[in-house]
């Protein structure tokens, strides 16, 4: 057979993406002796690469006799479009030493997109400096490769460099010049470029929609998607619902995520792997567990990042044994586990004492998959360490890891230490703390405490200085509930809500009854020079316990209370909301700054340490 006839059936077979034809259309050129036939070595390089045969690719690559251009380029994309970067930034050098080549633009390009991948900016960089240096300096392509890279790695003001050096601009190189000002936060550019921009697609809207749930512009993305919706654009790429089901999530509207949810069967997306791992974060991330966990059962495939919502969220909600056991199941299945999969299963353990199995977990990490511990796995361990009561290995932890301990992992030593009775390390902890000029509002809360607790009066007046010196500025405490497709906002003290008296006297009425069974308002909670009566009605109007009489007013009988807050629950409220679900006999389910809690009969999923 000629040359030509398998040229033709090998670019048939790149386009149909069919590797066993690939492989049998090889053995044949071996056969009639032409597949060192220029330009079919190439051609069959292709193929491989665009049939995900990479390690074939590789094989065929490193027996050419002559390697031009084309075959760099070629075996540069295969490592793309197979999902290894890392080995396409490995391979470039060679191109110089080996084959003493220069790199034209199709292979600028592939590294590009290579170190884009990886977040790789100073490699790219460099590749930058090369290719301006280069006779194809000129290339657009390699330019809007830039623009993406750039982008990708949080440098606009570089991106749009890139951008404005394009002669022909692309819609890919506005996309991408969109993005990277909506994923780095500055929405008014953002904004500005995509009313530029001179043809819209659904592409050129996710890019900004999906840069603005990235950056924590979820209304501006909603209302975004809204607009796109009436402009009739056809959503025939899903990327857009996954970030749109993502904002849920980081909103946690439930109700609002419901609607998405239904407009995603609508479409036809629901099976769609990525979507459906949207959905179990989503209504993980909404308090609603159940729903996550039957999302996760439907599934017809699972990846790393399923397994890895599911066990996060059943730890989360304080289901441990769960979450373990999940963990069980993934691993039996040969689902490798990441990052992410271990602080959920370490932080699982935190909360129902499993010290050596998070010992286990934390070592399995590192010498089974290789996994560095980052700030948050150490962070995870020091709180299952110090809330077992292990102070000493806690301290020995902190002093041995990499990294500088952060606010949040020193206050949560503190708070262990304070829970155990711990005063003369607490002490220490809480003088290096103090020492830092923490910034959250609880962090002070729990310094004059313990400093109250051990009688260092002056060390309570310097915290109580400090707050009302103003140097650290609180936000106002607000908690969020949704009733149907109506959304409340409360705030702390709130008083103008047109059914305050109904609040007020349902308020009275339960915290009379909690009073009989036992409630005594801790006041240490309220960090302020006042008199005790007065730091009891305080307490009195914390926002979450506004928003509970809300509920228990206007929502449906029977039906789950969902609350959200920006701050962490104070340990006083905490026990309100024991006493409510108890005394109501409803279930209360608040996401704080920190975690969820699940109140139900007179018990938190938190076990009360949090």
């Amino acid at each position: 057979m000629p040359a030509s006839h398998f040229l033709h059936q090998l670019q048939l077979c790149a386009r149909r993406r069919t590797p066993s034809t690939a492989k049998r259309l090889h053995a044949q050129l071996i056969k009639t002796a032409l597949h060192l036939c220029v330009p079919l070595p190439n051609t069959l390089l292709d193929t491989y690469g665009k049939c995900g045969l990479v390690e074939d690719a590789l094989h065929l690559f490193d027996e050419m006799p002559h390697r031009d251009h084309v075959s760099w380029a070629s075996i540069l994309t295969a490592h793309n479009q197979a999902n290894m970067p890392h080995r396409t930034l490995s391979m470039f050098p060679a191109m110089f030493e080996s084959d003493g080549l220069q790199p034209d633009h199709f292979v600028f390009a592939s590294v590009v997109k290579a170190c884009s991948s990886l977040g790789a900016v100073r490699q790219g960089k460099q590749v930058h400096a090369h290719f301006f240096l280069s006779p194809f300096c000129d290339d657009d392509v390699v330019k809007s490769s830039l623009v993406d890279m750039y982008a990708k790695c949080g440098l606009p003001d570089n991106a749009r460099a890139a951008f404005d050096s394009i002669l022909s601009k692309s819609v890919i190189s506005w996309t991408a010049m969109i993005s990277g000002y909506a994923r780095s936060g500055r929405k008014s550019d953002a904004f500005e470029m995509f009313e530029s921009l001179p043809i819209k697609n659904l592409f050129s809207w996710t890019a900004l929609i999906s840069g603005l749930v990235q950056s924590g512009h979820s209304v501006d993305a909603f209302y975004l998607f809204i607009e796109m919706r009436r402009e009739g654009v056809h959503i025939v790429d899903p990327l857009v619902l996954s970030s749109i089901v993502g904002a849920c999530a980081n909103w946690a509207v439930l109700e609002l995520g419901k609607q998405v949810h239904s407009l995603v069967i609508r479409l036809g997306y629901e099976s769609c792997l990525f979507i459906s791992n949207a959905l179990v974060d989503m209504y993980a991330k909404c308090s609603d567990i159940l729903a996550a966990k039957y999302i996760f059962g439907r599934m017809h495939r699972r990846d790393v990042v399923s397994w890895t919502s599911i066990i996060v969220g059943a730890a989360q909600h304080g289901q441990a044994e769960k979450a373990l056991s999940l963990y069980d199941e993934m691993v039996a299945v040969g689902i490798k586990p990441n990052e992410v999969t271990f602080v959920g299963l370490i932080y699982a353990c935190s909360h129902v004492g499993l010290v050596s199995k998070g010992r286990a977990l934390f070592r399995s990490m590192i010498e089974d998959y290789g996994i560095s511990p980052s700030l948050q796995h150490y962070t995870c361990f020091l709180d299952l360490l110090s809330r077992s009561g292990h102070l000493g290995e806690a301290s020995n932890v902190i002093d041995s890891m990499p990294f500088d301990p952060d606010e949040p992992t020193w206050a949560a030593l503190l708070s262990a230490c304070k829970h155990h009775g711990d005063t003369q390390m607490g002490i220490r902890v809480a003088d290096h703390l103090l020492s830092l000029k923490p910034e959250d509002p609880s962090t002070y809360i729990l310094l004059s405490n313990v400093y109250a607790g051990a009688r260092m009066w002056e060390n309570v007046a310097e915290v109580r200085k400090l707050m009302a010196a103003g140097e650290v500025k609180k936000k106002p405490g607000y908690s969020c509930i949704d009733i149907g497709k109506e959304t409340q906002v409360f705030y702390a003290g709130e008083t103008s809500h047109p059914m305050k008296d109904e609040m007020f006297s349902l308020l009275k009425e339960l915290d009379a009854e909690m009073r009989r069974r036992g409630y005594v308002p801790d006041s240490s909670f309220v960090l302020h020079d006042m008199e005790h009566q007065e730091k009891e009605r305080q307490l009195f109007w914390h926002s979450e316990r506004l928003a509970v009489a809300y509920g228990l007013l206007k929502a449906v009988p029977g039906t789950v209370i969902r609350i959200v807050k920006n701050l962490r629950v104070c340990g006083d409220c905490h026990t309100v909301l024991k006493f409510i679900s108890s005394i109501v006999k409803r279930d209360i389910v608040v996401r704080d700054a920190t975690r969820y809690h699940h109140f139900s009969s007179g018990q938190c999923s938190c076990n009360d340490f949090w």
